[in-house]
């Protein structure tokens, strides 16, 4: 699991993207995804790689709230 550390700045790069596309969508009723990847297939693929990059960050969003997975402990946050 130490080689995903790794590639977090890509998943969250990409977590990102994804919350930009939502925001555009959200505001200016524009998907830039759509806009620029015309193609169905490629598109499903993108959002699928934006998902599971999204899904790859939980356990460092957990972690940086101060919750650990699988121990049952909870720890405040520096500076709390």
């Amino acid at each position: 699991m130490q080689y995903l550390k790794r590639f977090e700045p890509l998943f969250l790069f990409l977590v990102v993207v994804g919350a930009l596309n939502w925001g555009m969508i959200g505001f200016f009723h524009t998907n830039v995804v759509a806009d620029i990847f015309s193609n169905g297939t490629v598109r499903d693929v993108i959002y699928a790689v934006v998902g599971v990059c999204g899904l790859l960050m939980i356990p460092r969003l957990l972690d940086w709230m101060g919750m650990h997975l699988g121990t049952g402990e909870h720890t405040r946050p520096h500076g709390a």
